[in-house]
């Protein structure tokens, strides 16, 4: 009868304040306790919902409560400065201090395990060189384009107003204004904090086509000639896939809506707002390449490029050889890893669908170099990026510039609360509660928003000098050296090689397995056919 005691306990102590109030009318307040939680006890034992609750009345309660608590005792009290669920508290704080600007060195060496397997670092020269200007820069825009973007390497990645305040997207925008880089409107579109804020935006466009959309929710060329002409925007970028949950839709449900959402998306108060799982633009791979070129003409001639995570290697190829048949090739390619993603994803499609960033970076910059196009393009990279040597990494690997959200979010005060989903977020982030909202001071936020970019890309340069570079660009795999084992090391050229310009169209074997791809894929279907 143990499990009852603390309603027993109630109920005893109940009926001695009751008795106590022969001598003192103060004992009613112990009454009116005492009485609630026996009230409550009962009401456990008769609830047909929890059965810790029927077994353990009163007590039970502690077990919701320390559940409820659980991440904030973890991140505060148990968790190491290394453990990454998803950031670690090394990387949090050096955002935090790149973010206010205060001391980001760390005196007594390294909290690295160097020996164990897994462990990454970057070559250094005997002859390092000084880089005063850290503004690194990379030109984005074909033939086709008439207005290239001299972009950032390090931007804002894709957040939509809507899963961010107003006064996030605010605070981001005028600290890429003031840094000259670019922010990423995510598919939520343009809204009236992006222009407010008056900084460079890449214009995301999604299955839902928000901001250019028909009342079916198809694309429309006037409204999107009409946004795109805005200075404001600088490139458009079409989302295929998301690194957090690639093949999946999603729905807004109407009672999220609020009027400055569905101004900036162009959708109806009092329904639900539905993003399908496909565009319904195009279908196969020539198709999209068509759309693209009809964005590139719409748009006055700005870079148009597309996002994705890899997910069928062979699917991607098809769009490869898409390019080659129609000769419209895209101004950037964007891939982003399966470790991205600051909104809310199914569990098993966040931990179990799509392609990490390395190895989706990787194959699709020797797909391109195999096809005779990578010199055609540029390719960004999202997932997890928040440090200089993060950048240095995927910039040796294929990448030409970095893109990042959740190291921005830091910026502006995320705690990693992960919340994001709950509307309850602590520091007015992800929400869209105005109250909340109200914590995030856009002026000062904004002001580190600036910094961080600039004290990351100064700390980029730093590491590049060192290595004996003159620009982050020219990092290559063989800069990288990785620990495979207890006492082996292998370089980033013997896991992650650049494969030989044209081998595809030249049907040289390789032993990754590119060539056997190559041949399943076609320009006309993304559907997979015997090359026999």
């Amino acid at each position: 009868m143990t499990r009852y005691s603390l309603l027993f306990a109630a109920a005893a102590l109940t009926v001695l304040s009751l008795i106590g109030l022969i001598w003192s009318g103060w004992m009613s307040v112990l009454v009116v306790v005492f009485a609630a939680l026996t009230a409550l006890g009962i009401y456990d034992v008769m609830q047909p919902d929890h059965a810790i609750l029927r077994n353990y009345p009163i007590m039970g309660h502690l077990r919701f409560l320390f559940e409820g608590i659980r991440p904030e005792i973890r991140q505060y009290l148990l968790e190491a400065d290394q453990d990454e669920e998803p950031f670690s508290r090394d990387q949090r704080s050096l955002v935090y201090q790149r973010a206010k600007g205060v001391e980001d060195k760390r005196p007594f060496g390294t909290q690295k395990r160097v020996y164990d397997s897994g462990y990454e670092w970057i070559t250094h020269s005997i002859a390092p060189k000084h880089i005063a200007d850290h503004d690194f820069r990379v030109h984005i825009g074909g033939p086709d384009c008439k207005h290239p973007y001299d972009a950032s390497i390090y931007n804002i990645s894709a957040m939509s107003f809507g899963s961010l305040s107003g006064n996030a997207i605010l605070a981001l925008n005028k600290g890429a204004q003031k840094g000259g880089f670019a922010h990423d409107t995510g598919e939520g579109s343009i809204s009236r904090y992006h222009r407010e804020g008056g900084g460079d935006l890449i214009w995301e466009l999604g299955s839902g086509y928000y901001g250019c959309r028909t009342p079916e929710g198809r694309f429309d060329a006037e409204k999107f000639a009409q946004q795109a002409s805005n200075p404001q925007v600088k490139m458009i970028e079409l989302k295929l896939s998301q690194g957090a949950k690639p093949g999946h839709g999603g729905v807004l449900p109407a009672s999220k809506i609020t009027p400055e959402i569905a101004e900036a998306r162009g959708i109806p108060m009092g329904a639900d707002c539905v993003s399908p799982a496909a565009h319904p633009e195009f279908s196969t791979p020539i198709e999209l390449m068509q759309f693209i070129g009809k964005l590139r003409e719409h748009s006055g001639g700005k870079p148009v490029g597309f996002k994705l995570c890899i997910g069928h290697r062979r699917e991607f190829m098809c769009i490869v050889r898409a390019m080659l048949e129609t000769d419209i090739v895209p101004d950037f390619i964007v891939i982003d890893g399966k470790e991205g993603g600051t909104g809310a994803a199914p569990l098993e499609f966040a931990n179990h669908v799509g392609m990490p960033l390395i190895e989706g970076l990787t194959f699709a910059h020797n797909t391109l170099r195999g096809a005779g196009l990578r010199d055609r393009l540029k390719i960004g990279a999202s997932g997890k990026i928040v440090s200089s040597f993060n950048m240095a990494k995927i910039l040796a690997l294929g990448a030409d510039w970095a893109n990042s959200a959740r190291g921005y979010m830091f910026a502006i005060g995320c705690i990693q609360a992960q919340a994001c989903h709950t509307n309850h977020c602590p520091v007015g982030v992800a929400t869209q509660d105005p109250m909340r909202a109200r914590a995030l001071v856009v002026p000062d936020k904004a002001e580190r928003v600036y910094r961080f970019h600039k004290n990351t890309l100064k700390a980029l340069a730093e590491m590049t000098g060192a290595a004996g570079l003159s620009h982050p660009n020219d990092f290559r795999p063989h800069h990288l050296l990785m620990r495979e084992g207890d006492c082996n090391m292998v370089t980033g050229e013997e896991v992650h090689p650049y494969l030989p310009d044209g081998f595809l169209l030249r049907d040289e074997e390789d032993k990754y397995g590119y060539l056997e791809r190559w041949k399943r894929s076609r320009a006309e279907s993304f559907a997979p056919f015997d090359a026999e």
